[in-house]
């Protein structure tokens, strides 16, 4: 099955795709609600909509296929690390605490685009694409879940662009804080959530995900990979996700990455900084397409300049009591 919504002229719908048509969810049922009742009310939901009140594809503009409960993005492709740890001559130097455990932080859920959005970037002059897939956890919250019972919180999968400023975020970086600013902008989901059921014939022994990812920019193909040479298994990240915390339907957990070009930044570390290819810029369209999930698009637009300039930080003296006169009774 296939989830999405979309705007129909000035009417919100949540439903199915089928085929080339979207047909709506019965009894006015969202897709948060069909996420909290997991993928065995999705299959009952399927076999009661009124087909006959579908619509076609293409007279629909898509929208994000969920409202995000959180987005979580990992970075668990050794591959991507490689390129975007590498020094100017182009030498690699993954951490050892990379291979400890899968490393994630949180993005903003908040400023989620649909397929073929235009993106405005803030001011930067290093603007990349991420390419990713992201787990759509559903059913019941869950807390420090084993993978195997994390591995049936998994409700789909969507194909994710974690759209990043680069200089924005390696600035930040340096005070050991972060990714924020360089990456809170603008995050992509999209077209629908395809459910695990569908890509289950795709789960090797180990339980990774072997499908195909692509990114194109201005149609020329940048970057390729499987997502089965992923370090951790999407059930392991949502393992590890719920470990002394909590989980919802609805949760995004992106894979973070994947290797061979699956974004600029990658290129650039193995080119020793060189900025071949060059940094996305104004009227270029990033498409990124994963077999079995369908293709993710967007447009670079023009920036946003800084409508607010804050100060420097300020120097201060250190007191430790206050020195403001008290009010005379």
């Amino acid at each position: 099955m296939k989830i999405a919504r979309w705007m129909d002229g000035e009417t919100l719908g949540e439903g199915f795709v089928v085929d080339d048509q979207v047909v709506a969810f019965p009894d006015g049922q969202t897709v948060a609600d069909v996420l909290r009742g997991g993928l065995r009310r999705a299959h009952d939901l399927y076999a009661a909509v009124d087909r006959s009140a579908a619509r076609p594809l293409r007279d629909v503009g898509l929208l994000p296929p969920l409202v995000p409960a959180s987005v979580r993005d990992f970075a668990v492709f050794e591959e991507h690390v490689e390129g975007m740890s590498a020094d100017a001559d182009g030498v690699s130097h993954v951490p050892e605490q990379w291979y400890r455990a899968p490393t994630f932080y949180f993005t903003n859920p908040h400023a989620i685009y649909p397929t073929a959005a235009v993106i405005r970037p803030p001011a930067t002059v290093r603007l990349d694409y991420e390419l990713e897939v992201a787990a759509v956890l559903g059913g019941d919250p869950g807390e420090d879940l084993d993978p195997a019972t994390a591995d049936e919180r998994i409700f789909g999968y969507v194909i994710m662009n974690d759209w990043s400023a680069r200089d924005l975020q390696s600035q930040e970086m340096n005070v050991r804080l972060g990714p924020a600013k360089g990456k809170d902008f603008a995050t992509s989901l999209g077209p629908w959530i395809v459910t695990a059921d569908e890509v289950a014939d795709r789960v090797d022994a180990d339980g990774f995900l072997a499908l195909r990812a692509e990114v194109y920019v201005n149609d020329r193909l940048l970057g390729a990979d499987l997502l089965s040479n992923m370090a951790w298994t999407f059930a392991e990240l949502v393992s590890y996700a719920s470990r002394a915390s909590r989980v919802l339907p609805g949760d995004v957990l992106g894979s973070g990455t994947v290797g061979n070009g699956g974004c600029l930044g990658e290129l650039w570390g193995l080119a020793g900084g060189a900025l071949t290819p060059p940094p996305l810029a104004e009227g270029d369209v990033v498409t990124m397409r994963v077999e079995r999930l369908g293709e993710l698009s967007g447009t670079v637009g023009p920036a946003r300049a800084n409508p607010h300039l804050l100060p420097t930080a300020r120097a201060r003296p250190k007191p430790r009591a206050r020195t403001f006169a008290e009010p005379s009774a």
